[in-house]
């Protein structure tokens, strides 16, 4: 836990989030510290929550933005040195049938749990089966944040699902669900991951609905008759704060960015015109030619390195922008659930509290177990929600700094090809030698 958290909360247990073992927390505080949601110094909506959260970063300047890279992927080796679940999808393939015409995606595990019966399977998987996993672990692990699935319909922008930028795009978000589902604790262990990833036909699994469903997934499924939460605790008001600001700054990002790239776009259209006129300028100039037809192969070498640019923003950059806006959605799906479960909990308390006094001193009063077994739930529910917070601020804080290196590094490339280019042209327009001796003569 980070050193600036509260040492109690404001919940409705008798046990402080602080005093519970939990595997998640203690595996993040051992990395990287846990953003500072906690600190009431000021209100969330006066920081600056600037990307990728206003947690005190590493400001040390490296030689270059590829060596912060290098060291980037450094320190992801490192943690896969303690993994004992590796997941990869890949090979999309295409099926066309009388009935439908759908993709298909191969889903490599390597492992040695021995929960499974194989070190390595290989299994095609399509996106409706990804659904599936992800519903199943919403269901069964109601305490904790589930990664989000791409989007289900075509991205806005893209008319063919079935073209193959739609496809490669679809393909690496389902990767990282499985790789982040795999990375997971808890989520890795879950019955459902393994028949996702083992078996070979998963329809048989898909039949029996809801039967699987574990007693916490059905105790989530709570009615509190109307009951009003009275408040979140404060740590848990400040995640929704945060939310609430993190994607107005999000949603502003992703706006500009298409704007840009739409701009962009246009522009490579105009270059790409702007280019050939030089050329066929060259044809009816004899002593201009050369250098006409070198701007010519400048310009065009700007158009390759700015499609080059652009195609990038729109393949890589984009998609975890929209990654995080549902990773969002379901973290403030996680935290409705949790304010559920304390309802739930403040219900009970008042209405035993109620009946305190109209009961009668026959004998020893029976402990109120429904009660505490629905004080267990919410410590449960604080404790699983709160170290999946940490995790995903480290996740989030890793993801942006890779992906705004790269964006920096992508940008250097560009300028530097556009500066090369023009820079090559400059002997041709420069005076040769001999032009120069019949100046001076």
């Amino acid at each position: 836990m980070s050193a600036s958290t509260p040492k109690t909360l404001c919940t409705s247990g008798q046990q402080s989030i602080q005093d519970i073992c939990h595997p998640l927390s203690a595996e993040e505080s051992v990395r990287t510290p846990s953003p500072d949601v906690g600190n009431t110094t000021g209100s969330i909506g006066e920081k600056d929550l600037s990307l990728p959260n206003g947690t005190p970063v590493d400001t040390s300047s490296p030689a270059s933005s590829s060596s912060l890279l290098n060291r980037l992927q450094l320190d992801d080796d490192l943690d896969g040195e303690t993994r004992d679940l590796f997941v990869t999808v890949d090979d999309p393939k295409k099926h066309v049938s009388t009935m439908e015409t759908y993709i298909t995606y191969r889903v490599s595990t390597k492992t040695t749990r021995v929960e499974f019966d194989l070190p390595e399977y290989s299994v095609r998987r399509r996106y409706q089966d990804f659904d599936w996993l992800r519903i199943k672990l919403e269901e069964t692990q109601p305490t904790h944040l589930i990664p989000p699935l791409p989007e289900k319909f075509v991205m806005k922008g893209v008319v063919d699902r079935f073209s193959e930028e739609f496809v490669e795009t679809r393909r690496k978000a389902l990767d990282k669900f499985l790789k982040r589902v795999a990375d997971h604790p808890v989520l890795s262990f879950n019955e459902h991951f393994n028949v996702f990833l083992s078996a070979k036909d998963l329809n048989a699994y898909k039949k029996q609905g809801l039967a699987l469903l574990t007693k916490m997934g059905e105790s989530v499924k709570y009615v509190t008759g109307g009951y009003k939460l009275r408040g979140r605790p404060l740590e848990f008001a400040a995640m929704g704060d945060y939310l609430d600001v993190f994607t107005q700054k999000l949603g502003t990002i992703d706006r500009i960015a298409q704007r840009i790239i739409k701009e962009q776009s246009e522009y490579l259209v105009e270059l790409r015109e702007y280019g050939p006129v030089y050329s066929s300028w060259a044809g009816f100039e004899g002593p201009l030619q050369e250098p006409l037809e070198g701007v010519a192969g400048c310009v065009a070498n700007c158009a390759t390195a700015l499609d080059e640019l652009t195609e990038d923003m729109s393949d890589d950059f984009l998609p975890v922008l929209r990654e995080y806006v549902l990773y969002i959605e379901s973290m403030k799906t996680v935290l409705k659930k949790r304010d559920h479960v304390q309802a739930e909990y403040e219900a009970k308390l008042e209405a035993v509290a109620f009946r305190k006094e109209e009961r009668t001193a026959v004998g020893p009063q029976q402990p109120p177990t429904d009660v505490e077994k629905c004080q267990d739930r919410v410590e449960c529910f604080n404790a699983d929600l709160k170290a999946d917070w940490d995790r995903w601020q480290n996740n989030k804080r890793q993801d942006f700094r890779q992906l705004l290196t790269g964006m920096a590094d992508r940008n250097i490339q560009y300028y530097e090809k556009c500066l090369a280019a023009w820079e090559s042209i400059v002997p041709l327009l420069q005076d040769r030698p001999g032009s120069t001796k019949t100046e001076t003569s």
